[in-house]
């Protein structure tokens, strides 16, 4: 074969990436046996030989004029040149077909179309005609015959009720199962009319309902899914799908939009219940009585569309699967990390000793977005990057946008800088279909698809549901006033109820009069269950008084472990394998824990933890601990996970002690707080015997997880009555590290405390630490349960004063105060009794040790705030029958910190005549000093006004 020309070489430069490879591959399969190739593909190589990208494409100059154009024939095409536009054209129908889809119920105008017409690129009918089909859509059905066939098949998959984005999917295997499924319509039901009539059942109960509530309870806020009525029969899709594949649970979480309708279809929450909390009525009695719903509820209750339930189902093969519609506050979106919690709990086995096994098929999480909140609600984003962490992921999540094209009364066009509501997800490299909710039955298609994708790939699938909102945000909303354009269309704009019955009506498939016999069949059931509903409210609970296992104190736990355990389980935390090499420096630091039981030393903080972890898998209770740096521990204090110095290896000691009964995991966290946090709260909800902590860089760091505080872990309990024995670790005391490394904002978490709903504690010692984690791991199972928010220290990690003596594990306890050791013996010439916690009171010890003449001075450290503990305090008070002065001391500013708290506390019960006074820093408005010399100024003033005895 002659060889090419420069000019013989420029058609193959209209070959690139993907294309060109392919070329490439068949070339080099025509050098071995041209009959292995195409005959057309063998023509082409015959008449132009080899591929090359030696040269630069060939532009005419009166084609310059033309770079508008898509795609550029050169001067005399050849069927090869053509071949390449009409690869372009294909590629192009994929790539940009969703912009000339028909996606928007209700604009059917602005179409796209430009990229995927012929003419932009020189192509005739003709043309296409003679390219292959392989060439331009492998996976067409068998009616495509030629490639005039193949790119109106293409236009047709790609431009319809559904669109697909998944150019952002780089793994080709992902990639070509995507195009194969879309191109061959094999994710797409054939349903049959049987199920189409129940589909139009569906959307007729969904649609019913909302009618019913509209008229009854007039001007009710019930945040309607009118207009988005296909998630419905798309959930039960997806639900279905799991029951055939035995998928143990599957968790769901979304906001208001539709939500009463998810719970009574999907869900199952009877009508009854749901009208009866319209109603103003007691509403448990309409529970039904088999167990297969679960409604949980607290004491002062929340409003219907916030709360959760749970179903049971199952198949024919006995096989139960749980349903668990996740219990949601106003901000829409932070239960989706909660969400994906409960669904690795559900996914972990935790019975063994060592990492706990996970099955990602064991369970899944379906996520139903606003579509302003979706890029608006920065956690959402959090929460995808969780989707493939090794610490966090679940096998993927479906994620439905429910996307009514508004937001409140704010249009798109205010609410993102996005074409789509979705796009955030791309970056992810999560695959994204656009629906039509005026077609259900593409809508299946979508979830179909969805679930498919999850199963195979074990990641992350995007389905924007496209609506709209028939009514305003809220039902006493009207949408006239700020969006008159929208609600013009939408007031003439027929139910997707209304539409695919006409389509039934019209294919024959069911009739007129059967279509108004379903309307009736469901009013009156409706209709029905209203009567049922009481007209009374004085069944109402209006004192909403917590359980009396909740409102009593903890249960007494033995917390105190026998010094051999403590000895053995100390040892083995200390043997690491022959071929592991520690860190020389750090095996040093371990080896040094190895004498205290031989009276060598004492056990500090970090030590103190370890052992407690030893304990609590020994006594048979799981372990979960996720923070930013926590494997190694901020403060270098922990290492809980070594690392082999020369390979890298991973080597976890808790992995291998003897006689462990429970799984434990430390993973490195994300630099995430809202969303790691909300998961660690919803995995401990789902594994309730489960000791979880999360802990945080630096205790204000917990700032953004905020409202996981506010509106999960502090008020879950009493608003849905969902428990948590979660733990919280918040680096908190000021050593002249500025405003934004000293305080974790315990202010914050006392002006919270009410009804037990949590424990709140600020520990001096490595042995308090000991047992308040093991008094935690031992009520997790029980109905006194209640989460534990430690500020934890960062400088008494390894303070000598912070340490403990092995004594103090072997037959302490956790004290809710201490007192000061040498201190208070005389109880005739105590005058001031001196209260503060954490770091404080020990930089106060310190300089005590070093001074005499101080009985007249006693040092009380409350190390449990919260609950406050009222007798263990009135019991040193009264021993001191000439106490004058009860001083608050604390480091942080007087607006800040225990003091707002304690003083009415401790004035309530000062003995008669005794001054409540405080001494710190004065109201601030940061926390803490920029510069570390005047904190430490600041620190010593505070100390001195401390031990000055007040002139008489």
């Amino acid at each position: 074969m002659a060889k090419q020309t420069i000019n013989d070489a420029q058609p193959w430069s209209q070959f690139y990436g993907p294309n060109l490879g392919y070329v490439m591959e068949m070339y080099e399969q025509y050098l071995e046996d041209p009959d292995r190739v195409d005959p057309e593909l063998r023509q082409l190589f015959e008449q132009w030989g080899a591929p090359t990208t030696e040269t630069e494409p060939f532009v005419p100059s009166e084609e310059i004029a033309k770079t508008h154009q898509t795609f550029r024939l050169p001067e005399n095409p050849t069927i090869f040149s053509k071949l390449v536009a009409a690869v372009k054209l294909a590629d192009n129908i994929r790539r940009y077909g969703h912009l000339a889809a028909d996606i928007n119920p209700l604009n059917k105008q602005n179409k796209d179309t430009r990229r995927i017409e012929l003419s932009e690129y020189d192509l005739t009918e003709e043309d296409l005609k003679q390219i292959p089909v392989a060439f331009l859509c492998p996976h067409a059905p068998a009616h495509v015959k030629n490639g005039l066939d193949a790119i109106n098949h293409l236009r047709k998959v790609y431009t319809d009720k559904i669109a697909f984005e998944f150019s952002q999917v780089h793994n080709l295997e992902e990639k070509n199962w995507l195009i194969q499924q879309i191109e061959s319509g094999a994710y797409y039901p054939s349903l049959t009319s049987d199920e189409r009539v129940a589909l139009l059942r569906r959307l007729t109960e969904v649609e019913g309902f909302e009618k019913f509530i509209h008229r009854t309870f007039v001007g009710q806020k019930r945040f309607s899914i009118e207009g988005l009525d296909a998630m419905v029969p798309l959930l039960d899709e997806l639900v279905r799908q799991s029951i055939e594949k035995e998928i143990n649970a599957v968790n769901i979480g979304m906001a208001h939009r539709g939500r009463l309708n998810v719970l009574a279809h999907v869900l199952g929450k009877p009508y009854e219940m749901i009208f009866a909390e319209f109603q103003h009525a007691e509403s448990k009695d309409f529970i039904p009585s088999e167990g297969s719903v679960a409604i949980t509820y607290g004491w002062t209750g929340d409003v219907k569309y916030h709360l959760g339930a749970a179903r049971r189902l199952r198949n024919e093969n006995e096989h139960t699967i749980r349903i668990t519609l996740a219990n949601n506050p106003s901000h829409l979106e932070v239960v989706n990390p909660v969400v994906l919690g409960f669904t690795r709990a559900a996914q972990e086995n935790r019975k063994n000793a060592g990492k706990p096994l996970q099955n990602t098929d064991s369970s899944f999480a379906i996520m139903i977005h606003g579509d302003a909140a979706f890029p608006g609600q920065g956690i959402v984003a959090e929460t995808l990057n969780l989707s493939q962490l090794q610490g966090y992921r679940t096998g993927g999540s479906i994620h439905i946008i429910a996307n009514n094209m508004i937001g409140f009364t704010t249009e798109s066009y205010d609410s993102r800088s996005t074409k789509y509501a979705s796009d955030i997800a791309k970056g992810f490299e999560v695959p994204i279909v656009h629906v039509n909710a005026d077609d259900p039955e593409a809508c299946l298609a979508a979830a179909n698809l969805a679930f498919a994708y999850r199963q195979r790939f074990k990641k992350d699938f995007v389905i924007d549901l496209i609506g709209y909102r028939r009514f305003g945000h809220n039902e006493m909303d009207e949408p006239m006033a700020t969006n008159p354009t929208m609600y013009s269309i939408i007031q003439q704009h027929p139910t997707v109820r209304q539409l695919y019955a006409q389509k039934l009506i019209a294919k024959g498939i069911v009739a007129k009069e059967a279509v108004e016999e379903m309307e009736r069949e469901v009013a009156e059931r409706l209709k029905i269950a209203y009567e049922k509903v009481p007209k009374d409210e004085s069944k109402l609970d209006f004192i909403m008084d917590p359980p009396k296992t909740v409102a009593c104190k903890l249960p007494v736990v033995r917390t105190s472990v026998e010094k051999d355990i403590l000895q053995r389980l100390n040892k083995e935390l200390l043997q690491f394998p022959a071929d592991f090499h520690v860190f020389n420096k750090l095996e040093r630091i371990l080896k040094r824990r190895e004498g205290v039981f031989d009276g060598k030393g004492k056990v500090d903080w970090a030590h103190a933890e370890i052992l407690a972890f030893a304990t609590i898998l020994r006594d048979g209770v799981p372990i979960r601990l996720t923070g930013q740096d926590s494997q190694r521990g901020t403060f270098a204090q922990r290492h809980l996970v070594l690392h082999d110095m020369k390979t890298g290896k991973e080597f976890v000691p808790l992995h291998h002690i003897s006689d462990a009964k429970a799984s434990f995991v430390v993973y490195n966290s994300p630099l995430t707080e809202a969303a790691v946090l909300g998961y660690e709260y919803g995995y401990n909800v789902f594994a309730p015997e489960t000791l979880v902590l999360w802990e945080a860089q630096f205790g204000d760091f917990a700032n953004m997880a905020q409202v996981m505080f506010d509106q999960f872990i502090s008020s879950g309990r009493a608003k849905w009555g969902q428990k948590s024995g979660l733990v919280m670790l918040l680096p908190h005391g000021y050593e002249g590290q500025g405003p934004e490394h000293s305080s974790g904002r315990l202010e914050r978490f006392l002006q919270l405390a009410a009804e037990n709903n949590w424990t709140v504690a600020n520990l001096s010692t490595a042995a308090q630490y000991f047992h308040i984690l093991r008094r935690q791991a031992g009520i997790l199972q029980r109905e006194e349960v209640r989460p534990l928010v430690l500020m934890t220290p960062k400088s008494l990690l390894r303070h000598p004063l912070a340490a403990s003596e092995v004594e103090e594990f072997t037959n302490g306890q956790f004290h809710p105060v201490l007192e000061q050791t040498g201190l208070g013996k005389d109880h005739e010439k105590v005058e001031r009794i001196i209260l503060g916690t954490g770091k404080l009171m020990i930089d106060l010890a310190e300089q005590i040790n070093k001074m005499e003449g101080l009985d007249w001075l006693h040092v009380v450290r409350v190390e449990e705030l919260y609950p406050f503990p009222k007798e263990e305090l009135q019991a040193i008070f009264v021993r001191y029958p000439n106490v004058k002065e009860i001083v608050w001391m604390q480091e942080e500013p007087q607006n800040m910190g225990s003091w707002g708290y304690m003083e009415p506390r401790l004035r309530e019960i000062a003995p008669d005549g005794v001054d409540v006074s405080y001494i710190g820093r004065r109201r601030r408005a940061s926390p803490a000093e920029g510069d570390p010399v005047v904190h430490r100024k600041e620190q010593e003033r505070i100390i001195r006004c401390a031990l000055t005895k007040k002139e008489q």
